[in-house]
């Protein structure tokens, strides 16, 4: 079964020197497809061009991303090819850049174009756009494939981790959602068919997991107490 992972961060471009980025190594995405490689599942690997985790397992095509944009035209490329299973594990910028400014002193604010913004000429001020969601046109792009989400969370408790991983798979029709973060905790939640939930204690769990769920579509088990 052909498989893509994508992974590590994607950047929007402030000029031509300065990006706005998220923290993500790219490690997790990576080694999940040198994972399932070994289980001899074929596996293209979209990694950001950002990312600091630079290890290309043996057997996987690899081939980088640098804006959520790019990504978005690289998965869409793959549309037509028979893939298998899509576990999105990038962290892919959730904002774009819009229009930057600078205050004069009376207060109005003078738009700031060039390629590279002067610092010595004071504070900027940046607007951020919400840019549109890939995950959104996974189903779109791979309508027979199973699909998987990543769900990172930092506010809250386990509980509400897991519902917003539930809401982000019913939304974006996953097949199933893997949350972790701080307001998980330790491991990883599965959110699966049917509103199913396990508890995953390690990487190798999660890994052996998802490759459970390159065959049947759906985690395995009774919901975790």
């Amino acid at each position: 079964m052909h498989c893509v992972v994508t992974a590590g961060p994607a950047y929007e471009s402030l000029d031509e020197v300065r990006r706005l980025t998220n923290f993500s190594t790219g490690r997790s995405g990576t080694e999940l497809a040198a994972y399932l490689i070994l289980a001899g599942h074929p596996v293209t690997l979209l990694r950001g061009q950002a990312s600091i985790h630079r290890e290309l397992p043996p057997g996987v095509e690899m081939r980088e991303f640098t804006s959520a944009a790019d990504l978005g035209s690289q998965l869409e490329a793959l549309a037509g090819s028979k893939v298998g299973a899509v576990f999105h594990a990038a962290a892919v910028s959730d904002f774009g850049v819009g229009k930057t400014w600078r205050r004069m002193k009376d207060g109005t604010l003078v738009p700031v174009t060039g390629a590279k913004h002067d610092s010595r000429a004071g504070p900027l001020l940046l607007e951020l756009v919400p840019l549109p969601k890939i995950i959104r046109r996974l189903r779109d792009w791979f309508p027979s494939a199973t699909l998987v989400g990543w769900k990172y969370e930092l506010e809250g408790d386990r509980a509400s981790a897991l519902e917003r991983g539930g809401q982000q798979k019913r939304e974006n029709r996953l097949d199933a959602c893997i949350v972790n973060g701080r307001a998980y905790g330790e491991g990883y939640g599965v959110c699966g068919k049917d509103s199913a939930i396990r508890h995953l204690p390690d990487r190798a769990a999660l890994f052996e997991e998802l490759l459970h769920l390159c065959h049947t579509g759906d985690g395995r088990g009774p919901p975790s107490p």
